[in-house]
């Protein structure tokens, strides 16, 4: 049997998938029986969190393995196999080990060192052993990754590398400024009760904010959390519990909005965000709500029309001999309907004529020439020029019939975007709070997406290259140790044979020697016994070490072929270790 993982994260995937992949606690359940329901696997385990989606089996075969996982991952995530399939990575044996030490260690996380993950690790297991999915292989793994991560953290320096992917977030949220300085008395609404919304709640109540609410569909575990945090409180926070429907009432007095459940639709719509600010204004700068990003039209609201010529001609000193740009041409005498043309004819303003046949074109030039030029353009540019574009431009028009029209991009003008009033962190996945809420003026949104973004440049400290030496020796440890177990079970049932032999040849002697005393039967029995052990103890011991170099599988089946043992017997010694296991890791299941 050989460890196999099928899975897609933020490395993989881009969170727009991850947010359709992702799986509700019932639906891991329902993944994890039916992983073990199928023919490949023995054992499962999902690994699911606000970034990774991975599931682990002991399979027996890889290719079958790997098609069975993938199909049973896009089944129950709902995303098709074939729009899955190009994100999802698959490692096997050691590289699954070494893909799960890595993440145990906060190497693979978003946030590089976070050491929440551990947590989620150790609450992964929890969930197998409970749904018995879990067999010797994947509860050796988990628990030796949970204490690998312990050790990466404890001897080395990666907390300094990373941190939780809450005060990720809140760093975000504060636009680089110090997080305490920015939180001091703001007003929290933490939607949601469970690990990641608890973690939420003590950071900002560590960094100093004057209130935070607590909101959860469980109104027992909301006021529970509130309880902890006011229990802990020393410097005046307070903490309140409130019913989910409440949500709206306290958006419109919270400052900061931290939300993290397990809904599968959205807590918080681009709407009732909206409707929370509404009315915020900050340092004068105009109602949230107006958005950024709006095209500012002529005419529009805000925007004066272009003036005409003369509007133009009324603003200038009177006398004043300065020429208006030629083809803002008073719309009073033109033989066309162009009012407000803003750049001057010569050809080369081609928006100005586009459509015109070749008679009103000519009509227009010798109407334009004789007007308001400007002369300081015109000697800029030669005759010759002119009378080339217009005849290239007659060309055109004989033709295609008409000339093309070719205008120039309308400016985009963004509208002021004011000051945040309100700031969002959502660390849900799928998210809980519309990604539209981006749009909205007056709020900043920190999203799993921005998140992965920002990481993206994130400095790695230099302590990174120690723990992933601990994971490559970990890694090596965990290998030798399991392919030595592999072939334990045939050591095992090799000495039982061989007692099994002296048992059945001392009685042998019984029957021949009947008058044999009890001191003496003693004697040739341990005699016999000792001769056995020692023949069997160097190759034993010699077939351990070999198994656990890589590439020692083979030895157990060469062990079971040279002294022609029962496959039986072996499988039988490994049920009963597997049962022991079992009963073992029921008694600890508690701390790992």
């Amino acid at each position: 049997m050989s460890l196999l993982v099928v899975g897609l994260s933020h490395r993989s995937a881009p969170v727009s998938v991850l947010e359709r992949a992702a799986l509700n606690a019932d639906a891991q359940v329902k993944l994890v029986q039916d992983t073990i329901a199928a023919e490949p696997a023995t054992e499962a385990a999902v690994l699911a969190t606000c970034n990774r989606i991975e599931l682990y089996a002991d399979v027996d075969k890889f290719h079958a393995g790997v098609a069975e996982l993938s199909t049973l991952l896009a089944q129950h995530s709902g995303v098709g196999l074939e729009e899955l399939t190009p994100y999802l990575y698959v490692h096997y044996e050691d590289r699954a080990v070494h893909h799960l030490f890595s993440v145990a260690c906060g190497l693979d996380s978003m946030v590089v060192g976070e050491g929440q993950i551990l947590g989620q690790i150790k609450d992964s297991l929890a969930k197998a052993q409970d749904l018995h999915s879990a067999g010797r292989l994947l509860n050796d793994l988990f628990q030796q990754a949970l204490r690998v991560g312990k050790r990466a953290h404890s001897e080395t320096g990666i907390d300094r590398a990373g941190q939780s992917l809450v005060t990720f977030g809140l760093e975000q949220l504060a636009s680089g400024t110090d997080v305490q300085a920015w939180a001091r008395g703001k007003k929290a609404l933490v939607i949601g009760a469970g690990s990641m919304s608890s973690l939420a709640a003590a950071t900002l109540a560590r960094a100093g904010v004057g209130e935070i609410v607590i909101a959860n569909r469980t109104g027992e575990r909301a006021e529970r959390l509130a309880e902890i945090l006011n229990e802990g409180a020393g410097d005046g926070v307070l903490a309140r519990a409130v019913p989910m429907d409440a949500v709206s009432r306290e958006l419109t007095r919270a400052d900061v909005v931290v939300s993290c459940t397990g809904a599968t639709g959205l807590v918080l719509t681009a709407g009732a965000v909206a409707t929370a600010v509404q009315g915020r204004v900050v340092d004068g700068v105009p109602e949230a709500g107006a958005g950024a990003g709006a095209v500012a039209q002529p005419g529009g609201d805000g925007v004066p029309p272009a003036p005409t010529r003369a509007a133009q001609a009324a603003r200038l000193p009177a006398g004043s001999a300065e020429r208006l740009p030629a083809g803002s041409a008073d719309e009073e005498n033109c033989p066309l309907d162009l009012p407000a043309v803003q750049q001057g004819f010569s050809v080369m303003g081609e928006a100005a004529v586009a459509g015109m046949d070749a008679a009103t074109l000519e009509q227009h030039a010798v109407w334009v020439d004789n007007g308001d030029v400007d002369r300081r353009e015109a000697a800029r540019r030669a005759p010759e020029a002119d009378a080339e574009l217009i005849t290239a431009l007659a060309a055109t028009v004989a033709t295609v019939g008409r000339i093309p029209e070719r205008r120039r991009a309308e400016p985009v003008v963004e509208a002021p975007r004011p000051a945040p009033v309100l700031f969002l962190l959502d660390l849900a996945m799928p998210r809980d709070i519309d990604a539209a809420v981006h749009r909205l003026a007056g709020v900043r949104l920190v999203d799993i997406e921005s998140l992965a973004e920002a990481s993206a440049d994130a400095p790695m400290a230099a302590d990174v290259d120690q723990v992933r030496r601990i994971v490559a020796d970990e890694v090596a440890a965990f290998g030798a140790a399991l392919r030595a177990a592999h072939i334990t079970p045939t050591v095992v049932a090799l000495r039982t044979m061989a007692a099994d032999v002296v048992a059945h040849e001392i009685a042998r002697l019984e029957g021949r020697l009947p008058g044999l005393d009890d001191k003496h039967r003693s004697e040739i029995t341990q005699t016999v016994k000792r001769v056995v052990d020692k023949l069997l103890h160097a190759p034993t011991v010699r077939v351990k070490q070999l198994a656990a170099e890589p590439g020692g599988a083979g030895y157990a089946d060469a062990l079971r072929t040279l002294f022609d043992l029962d496959q039986e017997a072996v499988a039988a010694v490994s049920r009963a270790e597997g049962a022991d296991d079992e009963s073992e890791n029921s008694k600890n299941r508690g701390p790992a």
